[in-house]
């Protein structure tokens, strides 16, 4: 019976001594093993963690060194913004200064036309120079009958509305200097001449044009200067009004803009002997104001009389004067009221509401026979004797 019972026994613990020889070894296992597998794992994580560092660190510097190349990129900019800032102050200082140095440089040659008190210039409204020559009596004798005020007035008008109006004309060059006596004899009559250091000739109007401008800025400080021929009809009050309009511009160049034909050939009368600068054979010139009358601004005026030695001279007076702005900041304007036609064009206009500045004749680039037109052209498109006196400056 006792053999039967033990086999029994061992049969019945067999599985249970399997199961916890099982769990036993897995436990055995698990802590033999643990260390090693925990530092196998850490040997593989180490340099994957190391390279993570790595790449954030890079980052790090990367954006580090973008953000300080930034900084010094706007540091640069900033200081080139505050040496363009500094040019400019020094451009407008140097600019002022010139104005101040040919205020008190820039004397006239002849002693008629020395400035006023302690050669101080007197301060206008605007100085209208009329082109004429020794052998135009007869046309400034049309122009005082009509548009042009005379005796008391004519200094009323310098006086109350700053309005400067002056026949200008150089010397004759004649040794016995009859025909500069004879403009001396008319002035002292009139009063109305300006005399310049320059030697007359219709070759000589692009000079003589230079040293009206130099002249005048040295003996009156205008707002505007003007140039006008000794056979066109003016308006004063118009011409005033127009100009007042453009007071507050700095740089204005104002008439009746063209662009004609480069002339070539030694016969035609307004020829170009430096035609080959204006390019080919057919080219145009620039824009320019036509000669007949124009104004030109302060700044334009002094800029003239104080570069005049190194500005150069072209055969025709109004391509001339429109060269020397070119490479200028200067506003055109182009107003075709400087340049109406005789009646019926102007009196048309003027039925209209549209008084003229200025008329003449393209085709005698004046008025035709002005001597004995300029009183009708007067009665039919003049403004009226009040007009200037009433206009309002």
């Amino acid at each position: 019976m006792k053999p039967k019972v033990s086999k029994r026994l061992t049969l019945t613990w067999v599985p249970l001594l399997c199961i916890s020889c099982f769990f036993l070894g897995a436990i055995f296992t698990s802590r033999f093993r643990g260390p090693s597998s925990d530092s196998g794992s850490q040997l593989f994580l180490h340099p994957r963690r190391d390279q993570e560092l790595k790449i954030v660190s890079e980052d790090y510097h990367h954006e580090k060194k973008t953000s300080q190349e930034k900084d010094v990129i706007e540091e640069v900019l900033k200081t080139h913004k505050a040496i363009e800032s500094l040019d400019k102050s020094v451009s407008m200082l140097q600019k002022q200064l010139s104005i101040a140095q040919s205020s008190q440089k820039i004397v006239d040659a002849s002693p008629t036309n020395s400035s006023t008190e302690g050669n101080q210039r007197k301060k206008v409204f605007m100085v209208v120079g009329i082109n004429t020559a020794f052998s135009s009596r007869a046309r400034r004798d049309s122009l005082r009958e009509t548009w042009m005020p005379q005796g008391g007035k004519i200094e009323k008008l310098e006086k109350e509305k700053g309005i400067v109006i002056k026949f200008m004309i150089g010397r004759s060059g004649e040794a016995d200097g009859v025909l500069d006596k004879e403009i001396d004899s008319e002035d002292a009559q009139y009063k109305d001449f300006f005399r310049l250091d320059h030697e007359e000739g219709y070759y000589k109007l692009s000079a003589k044009t230079k040293i009206f401008f130099s002249s005048a800025v040295a003996k009156w400080d205008a707002e505007f200067y003007v140039k006008i021929d000794d056979d066109v009809h003016v308006n004063l009050g118009m011409l005033a009004s127009t100009l007042a309009s453009h007071r507050h511009k700095p740089r204005v160049y104002i008439g009746c803009m063209k662009s004609g034909p480069v002339l070539t050939k030694k016969t035609a009368k307004y020829r170009e002997p430096e035609f080959w600068k204006f390019g080919e054979e057919g080219n145009k010139y620039f824009r320019h104001a036509t000669g007949q009358i124009y104004a030109i601004s302060k700044d334009l005026a002094t800029y003239i009389s104080v570069n005049q030695p190194i500005l150069h001279k072209y055969a025709n007076e109004d391509v001339t004067l429109g060269s020397w702005f070119i490479g200028l900041e200067v506003e055109q304007i182009d107003d075709r009221n400087f340049c109406c036609g005789t009646p019926p064009d102007c009196e048309m206009k003027a039925e209209a509401g549209e008084m003229c500045v200025a008329s003449f004749d393209w085709k005698c680039s004046g008025i035709c026979r002005s001597v004995d037109r300029m009183w009708m052209v007067h009665a039919m498109c003049g403004e009226g004797n009040k007009a200037v006196w009433d206009a309002n400056l």
